[in-house]
């Protein structure tokens, strides 16, 4: 899993970037804290706001998570679409129970990742808290050849009413190579092979909803870095990331708020516990 190789190497791929691309160190002290800060979670209750771009337009949901990260669990509930969703990976490790309108109110267990879960989803449940943002931008400073000196820290500033560290990212660089697909490849795993966005490679080829093997010998147009400009805001006190947006070359493509974070609070078994009164499996 080269993403997780990436994360947890990181302190090693910073000590390797002044050697080719200097970097503020004070934007290299934030983003140290940032991954250790991330690191130190072992559970986190929050709520998110998520803009994400599909085909035509913009969806915007908002979701209250519970989550805890070894063994992982979590409950994640969608108020106003009636959604709630239950994962445990000690007792279902490739299936999560799912509650919804669009399945008559009827619980359901679904594979987290396989078309009916991921469908108009920029991102499964299982990446679900804080990693992700701590990945993207192992990934990003991995993609990019002039590592953190693409970076910028503008610093403080208010966000969602808490003093932060205002990082961006961006590159000029940012474009298209033609990639002919091989035998049984996924959008997933090319995006992985070539350390690039998985979501932007869908979008621009119109593969939103496609989980299924390519056909070999197709032609795809894959970006060249990871993405072309990201905007992050660190809360000062905590040091985690309360803000992202990531843009391509057009526009914003996603953007994620969190509200009302709660570290390491004391979850029990109940909470991921399709019986617990306040939910309703």
């Amino acid at each position: 899993m080269k993403t997780f190789t990436i994360f947890f190497l990181f302190p090693f791929l910073c000590s390797l970037l002044p050697a080719k691309a200097p970097a503020d160190p004070k934007l290299n002290k934030v983003i140290h804290q940032l991954f250790d800060s991330v690191k130190n979670i072992r559970n986190v209750q929050y709520k998110v706001t998520a803009i994400e771009r599909g085909l035509n337009e913009f969806h915007t949901v908002h979701s209250e998570v519970k989550l805890q990260c070894h063994p992982r669990k979590l409950y994640m509930s969608n108020p106003a679409k009636k959604l709630e969703i239950l994962y445990n990976s000690q007792t279902e490790p490739n299936k999560a129970l799912v509650k919804s309108p669009t399945l008559a109110f009827i619980s359901i267990m679904l594979d987290p990742t396989g078309n009916i879960m991921r469908k108009n989803q920029h991102y499964s449940i299982h990446e679900l808290g804080f990693d992700f943002i701590i990945k993207a931008l192992a990934l990003i400073i991995s993609k990019d050849p002039e590592g953190l000196a693409n970076f910028n820290l503008h610093g403080k500033c208010i966000k969602n009413n808490r003093s932060c560290y205002l990082i961006e990212y961006n590159n000029n660089q940012f474009s298209y190579t033609n990639y002919t697909v091989g035998s049984e490849e996924t959008v997933s795993s090319i995006a992985g092979k070539l350390i690039v966005n998985e979501h932007i490679l869908r979008y621009k080829n119109n593969l939103l909803n496609d989980f299924s093997y390519l056909k070999a010998g197709s032609t795809l147009k894959v970006p060249n870095l990871f993405l072309k400009r990201a905007v992050v805001y660190i809360d000062e006190k905590t040091m985690l990331p309360i803000s992202i947006s990531i843009f391509d070359e057009k526009e914003m493509f996603e953007s994620y708020d969190f509200t009302e974070i709660e570290i390491n609070k004391n979850f029990t078994d109940f909470d991921f516990d399709r019986k617990n009164k306040n939910y309703h499996f």
